[in-house]
């Protein structure tokens, strides 16, 4: 499992210890506003939490839980994805996702973790292409996707819910 170091982040893979600050992000109501129709129960955030450390153990990438590296304070997390989502088209390529804690966005630490997560991807994957998936009124992650070098390619509907779907060429 791999640990990534930027200017102001360390990205570690996530593990069971992150249980408690992931509980806190995933209940605040501005966090989840274009995630989830509801904050998260403790019982839910676990379940995601397994399936993130499953990911690294089955398919060797996931989720990276998002730390100031100056105080070890949880801003977050970032993750190359491969959750078998049903949806036409389909998300035929490895897919990125985030979300940062409502007192660290707008910093600029997404784009520098997004940032790193990607050249992480384009080295150790040598995928040619990625992907993400974002609620057409979130506004600001379309413009951080689209900053990272992502353009939509497709408009459709994910659990009956509208979503934009964009494509990255690797560099």
């Amino acid at each position: 499992m791999t640990t990534l170091i930027t200017e102001r982040l360390t990205l570690t893979p996530v593990a069971a210890s992150d249980y408690d600050d992931l509980r806190a992000m995933w209940a605040d109501p501005e966090v989840i506003r274009y995630i989830f129709p509801d904050p998260l129960t403790g019982e839910d955030v676990w379940f995601r939490l397994l399936r993130d450390i499953g990911h690294w153990e089955v398919l060797g990438h996931g989720n990276w839980t998002l730390r100031l590296k100056d105080t070890g304070e949880h801003v977050g997390s970032v993750g190359v994805l491969d959750f078998h989502r049903v949806l036409e088209p389909a998300l035929d390529a490895p897919e990125l996702g985030w979300g940062l804690r409502s007192a660290f966005q707008g910093k600029g630490l997404a784009f520098e973790a997004l940032s790193a997560a990607l050249a992480w991807c384009d080295d150790a994957l040598n995928a040619p292409r990625t992907v993400c998936m974002i609620d057409p009124a979130n506004a600001p992650s379309i413009a951080l996707a689209k900053r990272a070098g992502y353009r939509e390619y497709a408009r459709t509907d994910y659990k009956g819910a509208p979503v934009i779907l964009l494509e990255r060429r690797s560099t």
